[in-house]
């Protein structure tokens, strides 16, 4: 990667805003922290005097534990606000939540919601940095980029690698968080859905579309598989669960017909016996829990570079 490379950012809202180049840059900071959490000590002072506020309006677990962790494993302080038991339940907006948590000289506010576009209204409304932690159907940025991470770690590259996507596509901020990286780095996409759950035009985002489930298996180097989600399906026009796992399920019957070296993925939660089976989940070609590790120095790499982000 060119040295002239610098982070300029003052937010973390999305990859399809960033360039290979600043992708590039996070996947090697996260490297050199990846170093740091397999060492005796598991910490640095990078973010020391720091402070990061975790503001979840959605149930999490691994991104939201994630992302405490980063910020602890940089020596930065960390608030978890308790979105239930907050005064949003008394009315309180979004922005007069961050100009208040902001107003105690925060300086990085971690963000979940169910609506699409609230990381980015927050960022132009607080001075404080916003990291996106998934923001409804729209992307869940660091998610991708902990899948890329992965995948460079056990292909060397991103380039011209295969990846089927499968799964809830129309629902998935994660499908599309892949979608524009993957793709920047020269990857070929496909995606494999019920017909219900292919977003329509999606195709113009640069991937390939199949509802052939064994065809989107047979030519992949690593399939990256999606929770169905179940709660979307406001007009029973989903599959049943049963139907969906008969059809879609990613079984080791289905992987015999893969090449042997693939990659199987999965951002949890994991729906066991609907869109995976446990022998696959837990079996030799997946890499679901090095995703989970991976995430912790991909955040760790994000809440450095954007609280020592260079003025353009």
């Amino acid at each position: 990667m060119p040295k002239q490379v610098k982070w300029t950012k003052k937010d973390l809202l999305g990859l399809e805003y960033l360039s290979r180049s600043e992708i590039e840059l996070i996947l090697q900071a996260a490297e050199s922290f990846k170093e740091v959490i397999t060492r005796k000590i598991k910490k640095v002072p990078a973010l020391r005097g720091k402070t990061v506020v975790n503001l979840f309006y959605e149930p999490s677990t691994r991104t939201r534990i994630s992302f405490e962790l980063a910020a602890k494993r940089l020596s930065a302080d960390v608030i978890n606000v308790e979105v239930e038991t907050s005064s949003v339940k008394k009315g309180e907006t979004l922005i007069d939540t961050g100009r208040n948590v902001e107003a105690l000289m925060i300086d990085v506010i971690v963000v979940r919601h169910n609506c699409s576009g609230a990381p980015y209204m927050l960022s132009k409304a607080v001075k404080a940095s916003v990291v996106n932690a998934g923001d409804g159907w729209h992307e869940h940025p660091t998610q991708a980029l902990l899948d890329m991470f992965t995948l460079k770690s056990k292909f060397g590259k991103l380039e011209d690698l295969k990846i089927s996507i499968i799964g809830d596509i129309a629902h998935s901020r994660v499908a599309r968080s892949n979608i524009w990286g993957l793709t920047k780095f020269g990857a070929n996409v496909t995606v494999c859905a019920p017909e219900i759950l292919i977003p329509k035009g999606i195709e113009t985002l640069g991937v390939k579309v199949t509802n052939d489930i064994d065809e989107a298996i047979r030519e992949a180097d690593a399939i990256n598989v999606l929770r169905m989600q179940f709660e979307r399906d406001e007009s029973g026009v989903f599959p049943s669960k049963m139907e969906y796992f008969k059809k879609f399920a990613i079984t080791e019957e289905r992987l015999k017909k893969a090449k042997k070296e693939i990659v199987v993925m999965h951002p949890g939660p994991i729906n066991r016996g609907v869109e995976m089976s446990t022998e696959v989940a837990d079996g030799p070609n997946s890499v679901i829990l090095e995703q989970v590790t991976n995430g912790l120095a991909v955040r760790m790499a994000v809440l450095y570079l954007i609280t020592h982000a260079e003025k353009e």
